[in-house]
């Protein structure tokens, strides 16, 4: 048996009081995070050439900023833990060649967080997800999780349409049989269908969403140009072209 990772997502439907709340939740997190990135650059700065000297060098937690700043204690100190584990993360890439420079993160970039199950903090109740500091949240659960799946983490997020989400990531056995290859087919790349099988010349199916989609932008861009900016049916348009 070995172990296997699988995410769930779904609506969230907080109400005015935990929408605040996830809002407060978001500004804190990029907060905690911005603010270690920034001394993570004057150390960087300060050991550049001396790479031994910068491995030792440990990062700043959270809880360093919780005098300056009161308000985090308000929100889930797992999800600022969580930043920290973000950009641990993102500096190794760097070092490891594998991504850019960590960089700061603004309102415009996208709002979420993620936070993670410890002593039964969540679960999920007759169409509700208790989660730490917001309590019970009304889900829009359209299937279910199976009950011998155990949850890991939940990551929250919002829409630049207002919407909110919640990907709840799961833990499960799975018993891995090894299979015997009966059959070998080679698939040549195809510009316009993904492959071509080689025995019998078949192409892919391919759905092509990515071009329905622009087309579908393109008509809703254009139904937004023939609104009044600042106008209700405006906005209403423009939440459509965010989606």
């Amino acid at each position: 048996m070995t172990k296997q990772n699988k995410a769930f997502k779904f609506r969230l439907l907080p109400n005015k009081e935990q929408a605040v709340l996830l809002a407060k939740t978001f500004g804190c997190v990029r907060l905690v995070y911005n603010k270690m990135l920034s001394e993570r650059q004057e150390t960087y700065e300060k050991y550049r050439n001396d790479k031994e000297m910068l491995k030792k060098q440990k990062f700043p937690t959270p809880a360093k900023y919780k005098d300056e700043f009161p308000f985090l204690k308000e929100v889930d100190s797992l999800a600022l833990a969580n930043a920290q584990i973000n950009l641990q993360k993102a500096y190794k890439n760097f070092f490891e060649g594998r991504a850019e420079c960590p960089k700061f993160k603004s309102r415009k970039h996208k709002q979420s967080y993620t936070t993670n199950r410890v002593n039964g903090n969540i679960e999920l109740q007759d169409g509700h997800i208790k989660l730490p500091k917001l309590k019970l949240v009304k889900i829009k659960q359209h299937r279910e999780i199976p009950a011998d799946y155990k949850l890991k983490s939940c990551t929250i997020s919002k829409t630049k349409s207002g919407k909110y989400y919640i990907s709840i990531l799961t833990e499960y056995e799975k018993d891995m049989k090894p299979v015997s290859i009966k059959k070998v087919v080679g698939l040549d790349f195809a510009m316009d269908g993904l492959y071509v099988e080689s025995e019998q010349g078949e192409k892919a199916n391919y759905p092509r969403f990515y071009r329905q989609s622009l087309d579908k932008l393109a008509k809703e861009q254009r139904i937004l140009s023939r609104r009044k900016k600042g106008s209700a049916r405006w906005e209403k348009q423009r939440l459509k072209v965010a989606e």
